[in-house]
């Protein structure tokens, strides 16, 4: 499985946002606590559902867009 395939949409959960399969936890809800100093260990421990590789696959699934997002040069 690639790690990609461990996100997905589906409009009828979280408004449609990129969730870890089986969870209801939103990419952007991983990411967050990453930014705000919550660790690996301390995410997989209040998340008991999350895997390393589920947390491994909301960095490259940003990482994904990141690359496609259009830069406009400035002026």
């Amino acid at each position: 499985m690639s790690l990609l395939d461990r996100i997905v949409i589906n409009p009828e959960v979280r408004f449609g946002k990129p969730c870890v399969r089986g969870t209801r936890l939103t990419v952007g809800d991983v990411l967050s606590y990453l930014a705000g100093g919550t660790s690996q260990d301390e995410l997989l421990r209040q998340f008991p559902q999350l895997t390393a590789e589920d947390i491994r696959a909301c960095l490259a699934f940003a990482a994904e867009r990141e690359l496609r997002t259009l830069t406009i040069p400035a002026a």
